[in-house]
C-alpha cells in the first residue's frame, strides 16, 4: 500500500467521484482508477458500491477512509515537524572545551546562540584539549574546540580563532620595563603552566625547546586565574594568549609582547562521519559564520 493509493482515495470520496477527482488533483481518470483498483486488490476489499449512480461508499470503505485520513495526517504532520525543525532546532548539544577557552568565549558563545536559536541548549564540557578529542572521537562530545597541533585524520576540523601568546610577568619583575621579549630572555626564569592534560602546556615547552632551552616549571595547574594569581604573587612567569588579560583580576600582572611568538590556533572539531543533529549543524554554522562577530 502507498501513500499515493491513499491520496487518491480520499480525494475521489472528497469530490464525490472519479471524474472530479481527477481534474482536482491532475491526473488522468484511468489513472485514478487503476489507482484505487490497485489499493483495493493489496487490502482484498471492495471500497465503493458500483452497483449504484451516486459514489458510496462500503463498510471496509468506510474503515479504510477513516483511517487514511489519520495515517496521511500523521504523514504531513511528520513532514512539518521535520521542516520546523531544520528552521528552527530543538534539543541538547554536547560542546567540549577547555576551561581556557570556556572561560573567554563561551559566555559569549552561548548567549549570542541563545538570541537566535532559544530550543537548543548548550551542554558544556569542559576538559583539556588532549580529553575533548577523545571525548569527541568517542561520540561523547557532539562539537568540541581545541587547539594545535592535534590528529586531523579523525575530525573534521574548522579554523576558529587565532592569536598571540604574550609574556605575564609582575610589575616589578627585572624584565617588566621591556617593550618587547624573545623566548630566549626567559630561559632563567621560573614558569608557571598549565598541568600536562592541557595542550598549552607542550605547546609553551616546545617553543621554549625551539629557542634553545628548557624551561624551569615550578608551579602547574588546571586552572587559568589560579595561574595569573601565582604570577601576581611573583612566583613566576607565565605565557597565556593575550586574551586571557582581559579576563585576569591580578592588578600587578604586566603583559608584554614575544618576538615571533607561539601562535594559539583553536579549531573546531566534530567526529568524521558522524551524524550532525540540525542543532549541532546550527551551532556549527553560528561558529563558523560569526566568530569575528561575536568574538
Amino acid at each position: 500500500m502507498e501513500l499515493k493509493e491513499l491520496r487518491h482515495f480520499i480525494a475521489v470520496v472528497h469530490y464525490d467521484g472519479f471524474s472530479k477527482a481527477a481534474e482536482n488533483i491532475f491526473v488522468s481518470q484511468p489513472t485514478l482508477s487503476k489507482s484505487i483498483k490497485k489499493l483495493e486488490n493489496k487490502l482484498n476489499v471492495e471500497l465503493f458500491k458500483r452497483s449504484t449512480r451516486k459514489l458510496i461508499l462500503t463498510d471496509a470503505g468506510k474503515i479504510v477512509y477513516k483511517q487514511a485520513q489519520k495515517i496521511l495526517g500523521a504523514t504531513d504532520e511528520l513532514t512539518i515537524l521535520l521542516d520546523d525543525l531544520a528552521l528552527v532546532p530543538k534539543g541538547n548539544v554536547v560542546f567540549g572545551v577547555p576551561p581556557l577557552i570556556g572561560a573567554l568565549f563561551f559566555p559569549k558563545i552561548a548567549g549570542g546562540f541563545a538570541e537566535i536559536y532559544p530550543g537548543v541548549k548548550l551542554e558544556l564540557v569542559e576538559h583539556g584539549a588532549k580529553k575533548i578529542e577523545t571525548l569527541v572521537d568517542e561520540g561523547k562530545v557532539e562539537i568540541g574546540i581545541v587547539v594545535l597541533p592535534m590528529e586531523q585524520k579523525k575530525f573534521n576540523v574548522f579554523p576558529f580563532k587565532k592569536e598571540d601568546f604574550k609574556v605575564f610577568l609582575h610589575m616589578n619583575h627585572p624584565l617588566a620595563n621591556h617593550t618587547t621579549l624573545n623566548l630566549i630572555d626567559l630561559k632563567d626564569e621560573k614558569f608557571i603552566l598549565f598541568n600536562s592534560e592541557f595542550a598549552l602546556h607542550d605547546l609553551i615547552i616546545r617553543h621554549c625547546q625551539n629557542a634553545g632551552f628548557d624551561p624551569q616549571v615550578t608551579y602547574e595547574s588546571s586552572q587559568w586565574d589560579l595561574i595569573t594569581e601565582l604570577v601576581n604573587a611573583e612566583l613566576g612567569i607565565t605565557i597565556l594568549p593575550k586574551s586571557v588579560y582581559e579576563k585576569m583580576n591580578a592588578n600587578h600582572v604586566k603583559m608584554i609582547p614575544l618576538h615571533q611568538p607561539p601562535i594559539w590556533q583553536l579549531n573546531i572539531i566534530t567526529k568524521k562521519d558522524s551524524y550532525h543533529s540540525f542543532s549541532v549543524k546550527a551551532l556549527l554554522n553560528y561558529l563558523a559564520l560569526d566568530t569575528d562577530n561575536h568574538l
